[in-house]
């Protein structure tokens, strides 16, 4: 899986940025310099590439090849456009459901995620550009392929994806332990969209002022919270409850 989605290299990063392939990560070596080094920050800046800057020894263990000081991660799959994704569900029969997912770290969980969102017919799967976790070989592995089978859409700020669902007459509900409601209290009956948040942190604080609504699942147990995996498959499985 590695040579499907790591490339290596200054030069070899920076035509795979300017031929069009999607890129979903870019690490570059701490404190190294030069004008072609400066290039590539200078593309992935125009692009809006997320990128950060690591030790050499974490770009030794992405790739063993001669790797200059860049690796990239390479999306093995195409991003939606998220106006016309939003705009074809609506036009079709199916009450749309939406899936936002506000910088999730973990491949795993992501990919479980993914296959959860499959298999409950989610419309499509919104993420945003920077801060989540990148498309790779243990995410395609995690979600069992789905993640060819459901569109997912990049975007700069989880709250812009939030702002076109309303504009579009979706009903936007974070998933949040925060909430007084519980998830059994809220209709997913009408075209809606849930938001889950990061394992650590959950949904940022300003993304919960601009929701909708608010919903938690009942805990019974000391344990006050929920893999996010397993709480995104509750609140999917209930709008799929709600609708048969």
């Amino acid at each position: 899986m590695e040579k499907e989605t790591t490339i290596f290299g200054i030069r070899a990063i920076i035509e795979a940025i300017k031929s069009g392939k999607t890129i979903d990560k870019v690490f570059m070596q701490k404190g190294l310099r030069g004008e072609l080094f400066q290039e590539l920050e200078s593309i992935i800046r125009a692009e809006g590439i997320n990128s950060s800057y690591v030790p050499i020894e974490k770009l030794n263990r992405l790739t063993r090849g001669n790797h200059q000081g860049a690796v990239a991660q390479i999306s093995p799959i195409e991003f939606h456009d998220i106006d016309n994704l939003v705009m074809r569900v609506m036009e079709s029969s199916k009450t749309p459901l939406f899936l936002l997912l506000d910088q999730l770290s973990d491949v795993r969980n992501f990919g479980a995620i993914v296959r959860t969102a499959e298999c409950t017919g989610v419309s499509g799967i919104i993420i945003q550009k920077k801060g989540g976790a990148p498309i790779n070989g243990d995410t395609i592995k995690t979600s069992a392929g789905a993640i060819f089978k459901i569109p997912i859409c990049k975007v700069d700020h989880i709250k812009d994806a939030v702002f076109h669902m309303q504009a579009s007459g979706i009903k936007v509900i974070a998933a949040t332990e925060k909430a007084t409601d519980f998830v059994f209290d809220v209709s997913f009956k009408e075209p809606c969209a849930i938001i889950m948040g990061s394992e650590g942190r959950g949904i940022n604080p300003s993304v919960l002022k601009v929701v909708d609504h608010q919903a938690k699942l009942p805990i019974l147990g000391d344990i006050e919270s929920l893999n996010v995996s397993v709480a995104c498959g509750a609140f999917l499985y209930e709008a799929v409850r709600q609708r048969s």
